[in-house]
């Protein structure tokens, strides 16, 4: 039996309307963690909206009371070294392909925006947020890295003590906080969430796209390093901490809803 079309997948949907297109991650009994099949429809989907011509603007958003609560975790702890770059390249193809897009991009977030979440979110343009909305790296809980680009978004946005600080103490930062640390643009209350991040979405699109593309591709010239060297640096790291026996000890004390015992190793 053929694998089944991660296209087809609709944890994840795309619509139209006028020159947005509105990306939602669909999974709401999850709290829209990603499995393996929704980021490589992502992937596709972004790469696919860089290239539209018809389209002049995106609003990444969420159905439900969670824009993202990372990773799908109950897919995690039995890695090898095929399946854990694999992983790592699924991830790294879907930031790569959002982070490209010329066009403007505004993440309208809720609820947790966790773990690669917050990548995803980080990787976009600006980021609207619900009252309700709170961040946080969370990958120690389960004896790993960040990935998704976390730590250079993070490096990037906030310095890397203030962004060492957040990742080392996986903390939430709740939307309010988020506004005056300059990570988030704007923060409304959550039944006018994604109403003003269509709107907004709407005005840039109505905007100046083509310098709006070249001001991006500016901004890129700014990264040290690139996005893509750094991911390469991440790739490693997050293959050698998904093969280790802390991660496999996080996956089971996750799952088993108990706190992990971590070895070091």
């Amino acid at each position: 039996m053929d694998p089944p079309d991660p296209m087809l997948d609709e944890r994840v949907t795309v619509e139209r309307d006028g020159g947005v297109a509105i990306v939602r991650l669909n999974r709401p009994d999850r709290l829209n963690a990603l499995a393996e099949p929704m980021k490589e429809k992502m992937g596709s989907v972004f790469e696919s909206l860089s290239r539209d011509p018809e389209v002049r603007a995106v609003l990444l958003c969420a159905a439900g009371r969670a824009f993202c609560a990372s990773g799908d975790v109950t897919s995690m702890g039995a890695f090898t070294v095929d399946s854990a770059q694999d992983r790592l390249k699924r991830a790294h193809r879907m930031i790569i392909n959002l982070a490209r897009i010329d066009k403007p991009v505004i993440a309208a977030v809720q609820g947790p925006v966790v773990g690669i979440g917050w990548s995803m979110a980080l990787a976009c343009d600006t980021i609207i947020a619900a009252d309700d909305a709170y961040f946080a790296q969370v990958f120690k809980n389960v004896g790993l890295t960040p990935d998704g680009g976390g730590v250079f978004f993070l490096a990037q946005n906030l310095g890397v003590l203030r962004a060492k600080a957040l990742v080392l103490s996986g903390r939430k930062v709740p939307a309010e906080e988020a506004l005056a640390l300059g990570l988030v643009e704007q923060v409304v209350a959550a039944e006018a969430l994604f109403d003003t991040a269509l709107a907004h979405a709407h005005t840039l699109a109505a905007g100046p796209t083509l310098a709006f593309a070249l001001g991006k591709r500016m901004f890129k010239h700014v990264d040290t390093p690139a996005l893509e060297t750094f991911l390469d640096a991440e790739s490693w790291a997050q293959s050698v901490a998904l093969l280790s026996e802390d991660h496999a000890e996080g996956a089971r004390a996750f799952l088993e809803k108990r706190k992990p015992q971590f070895s070091g190793r």
